[in-house]
């Protein structure tokens, strides 16, 4: 009895086995069979097809839309006043050096226009180059000063007035010119007197370019102080800090006053007197101009100083000589 039960579980068993040798075998071969999944694919490429298909209609409506579209206009940025700078200069050894300093400090100023008026019958061509090759607008120019108005070796800088015949007709071409352009008298701009050895400040050129009239502000180390200066109350000017004749009608620096363009031009016998006593050459010129109760102050109403009547050292050249003397002098024709 028990032999015959043990043979019986032995037969299920190896059946059960053989059908699940099978089944796996079955399942096996199935694994390397490819399916056909056309079915359950479709939909989700046609899904896919139509997205696409909407993607590109966009696409050509705005490639549509800004093919048609009007360019906005732009806000119109309101021009600046053109700056005329009349920079009187004369040949010097440190002449190249001041006026490539002064011309790189302008480079940075927008809307300027630089009038160099060299002391000269002619024009040299150590300032014709320096000019080509500046960047910046420019007008050159030249003038001679008469040989009786000439300062001579030895002569103290404040004897005679320098640089009169030079900014004179640096006003005289500019009333030409302008006047020849659209606008004639009605046009912007601002009038500055600078020396090619003063030291400006960027900011000034900004504080002048609103000049309505006749701007004013301080000029440091000159006339012998640490800075002259209009004394400002009320926003008025109501005298003028110097040390040196207080009483002259405009007792200041070249350096620290700019006019408007439009005063210029409407005023076309304002020039600078040659024959001025000494110390008021800029009083020629703005007494005709303005009054002290029009001048505009500048630079926090001048309490800052922006500008420097500097000077350069005259350099000495007894070495130089003394070589010359010898046939060993420095080469001229490397120009310096």
């Amino acid at each position: 009895m028990a032999t015959r039960m043990k043979l019986k579980l032995k037969t299920v068993f190896v059946l059960y086995f053989m059908v699940s040798l099978l089944g796996l075998i079955y399942a096996l071969m199935q694994l390397g069979q490819r399916c056909d999944c056309t079915e359950h694919d479709m939909p989700k490429d046609r899904t896919i097809s139509r997205l696409r298909g909407e993607l590109h209609r966009l696409q050509e409506q705005i490639r549509k839309s800004e093919a048609t579209k009007q360019p906005q206009k732009q806000a119109a940025k309101p021009s600046q006043p053109t700056i005329f700078v009349i920079t009187p200069t004369y040949a010097r050894f440190v002449q190249k050096a001041e006026l490539t300093r002064l011309s790189q400090t302008f480079l940075h100023v927008p809307q300027l226009h630089w009038i160099v008026v060299e002391d000269s019958p002619h024009k040299t061509p150590l300032v014709t180059d320096l000019l080509v090759k500046s960047g910046l607008t420019y007008t050159h120019l030249h003038m001679p000063t008469a040989k009786d108005r000439k300062l001579q070796e030895g002569d103290p800088s404040w004897l005679k007035p320098r640089g009169v015949e030079q900014r004179n007709e640096g006003l005289r071409w500019l009333r030409e010119d302008r006047r020849a352009q659209p606008g004639g008298d009605n046009q912007q701009g601002v009038v500055y007197f600078a020396d090619d050895d003063n030291t400006y400040s960027l900011q000034i050129f900004e504080e002048m370019r609103s000049t309505q009239r006749v701007s004013v502000w301080p000029v440091g180390l000159v006339g012998g102080m640490k800075y002259e200066r209009p004394v400002v109350e009320g926003g008025k000017v109501v005298r003028f800090h110097t040390g040196w004749r207080p009483s002259r009608p405009f007792p200041m620096d070249m350096a620290g006053f700019a006019v408007s363009l439009k005063l210029v031009l409407a005023n076309p016998e304002a020039c600078f007197d040659g024959e001025a006593p000494m110390g008021f050459l800029e009083s020629s010129f703005l007494q005709g101009l303005v009054t002290m109760d029009e001048l505009e102050p500048k630079a926090d109403n001048c309490s800052k100083v922006l500008v420097w009547h500097t000077r350069t050292e005259k350099p000495k050249m007894k070495r130089e000589e003394a070589l010359q003397a010898q046939g060993l002098g420095s080469d001229p024709a490397v120009e310096v």
